[in-house]
Order: structure tokens, then C-alpha cells, then sequence
């Protein structure tokens, strides 16, 4: 049996009907030049015959009961899957849009996974137009992150769009990278220096977690410190009880678009996505007149995994940023917004690598204890909205010669948070995925419609100032795709 760690146990363990905690990934293929009748329906059968199931994906729980996730969880190999159960087959009406499709994945990722079971699920969804078909799969927040979810799902994609006979997702084994020697190196001596060098890291990295935590608490009471501390954002409309049902949309946009305009602006990426979503937010919370007084604050996962590490589990930290939703000013909004995400950034990186997971779960600790309590959403928020951006695979990718046009994550919510925003980046276009709460959000197409509207907008007032700049960026205005949506 393998034991998990705390943080992955923690999602485990906040697990309820109306918040299951399984993350998910929506990836659409173009069928590939006289592809049969048949292709899905072999392809399929391929994936269930004669493979074998590799970790993660043979991982299920040792205990299945809620005090067994609760005290000791641990994954053990089910020797005998049913490939029948995890891999589905389903059809849109032809010609299906990808509304109809957001509609379908919004119904799919509302339903539990079943915990007697390995904690995945794959839908092959044909009937898409223009001769497309999408592939959908979730697994448990507590097997994946977000960087891991996008690394296991590449590693079955060749560059090569003449391979054919590729393996299955589940059947790729696992790259050894330093967890995975870490772990089989199983003698004592190795044992008895790892546990002296954890005792070390521990002692060394206390005085910084002490002196990064202090400023928290005094960020909290002044402002002008512009780092933004754990629940300090306002009570919002996204910020109550969730119900288990979902909603699923997204944007598709080029990303030397977004990247130009960052530079325009001397902000980063990250900078220009959360003012998208900042400004989105303002304008869907004023219509429907509740916009607070005070800025609305996101919560954002930054990767601490190794880029050799190619490992599962979660290995994430969180920093959190203001929106600047009180600012009327885009430029204004786009300024308070690369200060606070600037002052973040230097936070964290005064924490050694080593120090991170602790600094984690004691900062996100109060929040993971309001949802355990049943206290989440009935109190004020640790974060507004859950803001993150997935580096993806860089080159066009192909899977039995289908090609990959489009890559969106499908994320999870739980109570005091109605909405998350995940994008995804792949092969030059940047995806916008938005998971929300189907009660608390009865329009929430319309975030993603304004998200575009305001990178529009930004791109007008930016390149006001450099005319040199507005034909180059004409081209990229005329590429940027508007994606599903799910009402």
C-alpha cells in the first residue's frame, strides 16, 4: 500500500455530495483524412482489449469508508478493473455544437466518482461538428494536480501524425523521475539519511514559515503592504454554499496575443489573465447588483513540481492576489493587480522549495477546516475565485492520427467558492476553462463572453499608445475563437 500525503489526503477527505473533488481535462481531436465510419468505435475497443492498467490509474482506496479516507488513507492496485465501467462511449446528435458539448461535460462532471473503484473516468464523445469528437476524463483531486493531469494526458500524444496503434491513456507506465527512484530506493541506510535530511529542512526552513507567516497576519491590517493575505476578500455571491450540479464553459485565445499585450502593458501573463478575469467578474457582478465595495481576491495554485518530476499526486502552493474589482479604471484595475500578483510572487519565493508543502497547509489549514466543519461558505472566504494557469504542450499533438485542436481543464468548486477559472495553454492558443456552481451561476456564459470582451477592450487602450503595434495585433483579433458554452 502506498500512504498519501497530507495534502492529498486533505482532498479526500472534504469530499461531499455536493462537492466531489475530482478534476478533469476536455480535449477535442479532428478526425483524421478519410478516417472510416467506424474509427471511434475501433479505437475504443482497442483502448478496453489485451492493455495493461498502469499507475496511477490501477490506484484505489485501501478503505473505502469515510473513516478510512478520513484516518488512514492509502491506495492499493486493483488487479482487476472493469475497463467497461471507466471507459465510455457517447454521441451528440449530430451535428453537435460545442454548446451542446459543454452541456453534456457539465452533466458528466457533476457526477461523483465511485470510491470502491479507481478514482477515474474516460468519455469518448463523437458526433461533434465539422468532424470532430472530444475526449473527456477526470480523475480525483487527491491521485492529480493540474500540472500532472496535463503531463499524463501528453504522454499518450505523439508529434507524428502518421503513428497509429498508440497506447491507451491508462495503460502508459509512469516516468521515473525523482519521486519514483526516491521510492524504490528501499534500503535502510537510505531511509535513515532521508529521514535526517526531512529533520533538517524542517528546523532550517521554521524561522522563514514563522517570518512568512507574520507578514501575512500584518498584510491582513495594511493595505499598502499590497500583499494580499487569506481572508481579507469580501463576502460575494460566489462565496455561499455550492449544490453538486455544474456548469462548463470556454474561451480559446491566441497566446502571442495575450503575451503582446503583456508586454505593452509591462505585466506578465499571469498579470493579463487575471485582468481578464478581474474585469469580467466586475461587470458580471455589477448587472447583477452585487458587486462589493472591496476588491474581490483569487486564489492561485503556482507549481512547485520539478519539470523532471513526472510523478502523480499534488504538489502545488497557493498565492493569492487582489482582482481590483473596486478599480473603474482599466488601467487603474491592470496596475493594483500587477502589484499585488508582484509582492505575492517575491512572498513566496522568500520560502526555500523545501519549505513550500508546509507553508501550504498552514496558510490554506483554516480553509481546509471550514470545509471538514461544514462551516465553508458560511463564513468569510479565504479567496473569492480559484484563478490558475496550466503550461500545456507547446507543439500540435496527434493521438491515432486524430489531431488535437483544443485542450480545456475542467476544474472542481466546493463551499465559499462557486467558481474556478483554469487555463490551459497548447500549441500557440491560451484556453480558458470556467467550472461553476449551475445554482450560484445561472449565466455564467456570460463571464466567459466578457472575458473576451475585456481583452478587447484592454487591446484598444493599449495599443492606442503604440500605433506601430495595432496592425500586428489585427491578425491575432482575427484568430481568437469563442468556445462552449453550457447554460
Amino acid at each position: 500500500m502506498k500512504r498519501l500525503s497530507t495534502l492529498d489526503a486533505s482532498w479526500l477527505a472534504v469530499e461531499s455530495e455536493d462537492t466531489p473533488m475530482h478534476v478533469g481535462t476536455l480535449q477535442i481531436f479532428s478526425l483524421p483524412p478519410n478516417a472510416p465510419d467506424t474509427f471511434l468505435r475501433d479505437m475504443v475497443a482497442r483502448m478496453k482489449v489485451d492493455c495493461d492498467v498502469a499507475p496511477p490509474w490501477n490506484y484505489k482506496l485501501a478503505n473505502a469508508g469515510f473513516l478510512g479516507r478520513l484516518l488512514a488513507p492509502a491506495w492499493k492496485v486493483d488487479k482487476d478493473i472493469d475497463l467497461d465501467y471507466h471507459v465510455r462511449h457517447s454521441a451528440l446528435p449530430r451535428p453537435g455544437s460545442e454548446r451542446e458539448l459543454g452541456v453534456l461535460v457539465s452533466r458528466l462532471h457533476s457526477h461523483p466518482l465511485d470510491f470502491s473503484r479507481p478514482l477515474w473516468e474516460c468519455h469518448i464523445i463523437e458526433g461533434l461538428e465539422n468532424n470532430r469528437f472530444g475526449l473527456y476524463t477526470k480523475m480525483h483531486h487527491s491521485m492529480i494536480d493540474g500540472i500532472s493531469g496535463v503531463r499524463l494526458m501528453q504522454r499518450i500524444l505523439s508529434t507524428n501524425p502518421d503513428e497509429t496503434n498508440m497506447m491507451a491513456p491508462w495503460s502508459v507506465k509512469p516516468v521515473r523521475g525523482r519521486k519514483a527512484s526516491g521510492e524504490n530506493a528501499a534500503t535502510l541506510n537510505w531511509a535513515f539519511n532521508e529521514a535526517l535530511h526531512a529533520l533538517k529542512i524542517q528546523v532550517d526552513s521554521t524561522p522563514k514559515l514563522v517570518s512568512a507567516l507574520t507578514r501575512l497576519v500584518h498584510s491582513a491590517r495594511h493595505e499598502e503592504d499590497h500583499l494580499t493575505a487569506p481572508f481579507v476578500g469580501p463576502r460575494s455571491m460566489l462565496n455561499g454554499r455550492v449544490t453538486g450540479q455544474r456548469r462548463f464553459a470556454t474561451q480559446h485565445y491566441p497566446l502571442e496575443r495575450l503575451k503582446q499585450l503583456a508586454k505593452y502593458a509591462d505585466a506578465s501573463l499571469n498579470d493579463i489573465v487575471l485582468y481578464l478575469c478581474g474585469t469580467a467578474l466586475r461587470r458580471f457582478l455589477l448587472e447583477q447588483g452585487q458587486l462589493p465595495d472591496t476588491s474581490l481576491t483569487a486564489g492561485i495554485p503556482v507549481n512547485i513540481r520539478p519539470a523532471d518530476d513526472h510523478g502523480t499526486g499534488t504538489a502545488i502552493s497557493f498565492m493569492i492576489a487582489s482582482l481590483a474589482t473596486n478599480e473603474a479604471g482599466p488601467l487603474e484595475r491592470l496596475d493594483a493587480i500587477r502589484a499585488s500578483t508582484c509582492s505575492a510572487k517575491e512572498h513566496l519565493q522568500s520560502l526555500p522549495r523545501s519549505a513550500l508543502n508546509q507553508y501550504t497547509m498552514l496558510m490554506m489549514s483554516p480553509y481546509i477546516l471550514q470545509l471538514m466543519t461544514g462551516l465553508g461558505g458560511r463564513m468569510r472566504p479565504a479567496f473569492n475565485v480559484t484563478i490558475s494557469n496550466v503550461p500545456g504542450p507547446e507543439k500540435p499533438l496527434y493521438y491515432e492520427g486524430a489531431k488535437l485542436e483544443a485542450m480545456y481543464p475542467v476544474s472542481l468548486i466546493a463551499h465559499g467558492g462557486a467558481l474556478n477559472i483554469t487555463c490551459l495553454s497548447y500549441a500557440g492558443s491560451l484556453n480558458f476553462g470556467y467550472t461553476g456552481c449551475r445554482d450560484t451561476l445561472p449565466s455564467m456564459q456570460r463571464l466567459a463572453v466578457y472575458t473576451g470582451e475585456a481583452l478587447d477592450e484592454l487591446e484598444l487602450i493599449l495599443l492606442s499608445k503604440k500605433p506601430g503595434a495595432r496592425k500586428a495585433s489585427k491578425s491575432g483579433t482575427a484568430r481568437s475563437k469563442r468556445g462552449a458554452s453550457a447554460k
